[in-house]
C-alpha cells in the first residue's frame, strides 16, 4: 500500500474542502424537507394495569400471598391476550375503527416490569386522541374479557392514557446532528478516496518517486504570482 503524505493529504483536504460544504448543507436541506413534509408525526399514550384482586362472587376482598403469586404468573398469558384478536376486534367495533386486528396489533405495545404484576399498553397513532382512546378502550375491554375467561376479577387500573402533546419519533436536534455527521463522514471519504487515486504530480519528490532518478537541477517559474519565484525542475536523462 502506498504511504500518505500527512502534509500533502492536508493540503489537498483544504483545496477539497468546498465538497465538505456542499455535501453538508444538501444533507441539512434533505434532512429538514424529510423531517417537515415526508415523516409522519407519530403520537403515543399509554396507560397501566395491576393485577390485585379476588375471585369474582366471593364476599372475602383480600389479597393472599398466593393471589400475588398467581397474578404474577398470569402476566405473560395477560400481555399475549391483550393483543389478541377477540380483544382487538371488540376495540374496534366499540371505536368504530377501519382497521384490521392485526394492523392495530403492530401499533400495540405491551410490557409489564420484572417481578411485579404491573402491565402497560402502550398505543401509537398519527392522531394523538385517537391513541389515547385506544388504550383506554383496551384496558377496559381486556378487563370484562379477563371475568369471563377466568372468571376472576384482578385487573384494576393505575394510569388511564392521557394526550400526547408532543410526537415521539420527532426530534429535529437529533436529526440535524446525526445528518451533520453522516455528511461529514461522506464528505472526508470522498476526498480522501479523490487523493488516494491522484496521479498528479504535487513535488518534486513526486517525480523522484515516478520516474526512479534524481533531481539535477531546478528552473524559476517566473509567472508565480507577487514576485516569488516557484522552481520547475528537471531530472537526469
Amino acid at each position: 500500500m502506498e504511504e500518505i503524505n500527512i502534509k500533502e493529504f492536508f493540503n489537498f483536504f483544504l483545496g477539497k474542502f468546498y465538497i465538505v460544504i456542499i455535501v453538508t448543507f444538501c444533507a441539512i436541506v434533505i434532512s429538514v424537507l424529510y423531517g417537515v413534509f415526508l415523516k409522519t408525526p407519530m403520537y403515543q399514550s399509554y396507560t397501566t394495569l395491576v393485577l390485585a384482586g379476588a375471585n369474582v362472587g366471593t364476599s372475602d376482598s383480600s389479597i393472599t400471598q398466593s393471589d400475588i403469586t398467581l397474578n404474577q404468573k398470569l402476566v405473560p398469558t395477560y400481555r399475549e391476550i391483550i393483543k389478541s384478536r377477540r380483544i382487538l376486534s371488540q376495540v374496534i367495533e366499540n371505536l368504530s375503527l377501519s382497521v384490521s386486528p392485526e394492523s392495530l396489533a403492530s401499533n400495540v405495545t405491551v410490557t409489564s416490569e420484572s417481578n411485579t404484576e404491573l402491565i402497560r399498553i402502550s398505543v401509537s397513532n398519527e392522531d394523538a386522541l385517537l391513541a389515547r382512546d385506544i388504550a383506554n378502550e383496551i384496558a377496559e375491554e381486556f378487563s370484562k374479557e379477563i371475568v369471563e375467561i377466568y372468571n376472576i376479577q384482578n385487573v384494576s387500573v393505575i394510569d388511564k392514557a392521557v394526550l400526547a402533546k408532543n410526537a415521539y419519533n420527532i426530534n429535529f436536534f437529533k436529526q440535524l446532528l446525526i445528518t451533520i455527521l453522516i455528511a461529514l463522514v461522506l464528505s472526508f471519504g470522498d476526498i480522501f478516496v479523490l487523493f488516494y487515486f491522484d496521479t498528479s504530480i504535487k513535488s518534486a519528490e513526486d517525480v523522484e518517486k515516478r520516474v526512479g532518478l534524481p533531481i539535477l537541477g531546478s528552473i524559476p517559474d517566473s509567472t508565480s504570482k507577487g514576485g516569488v519565484s516557484h522552481e520547475k525542475r528537471t531530472h537526469s536523462a
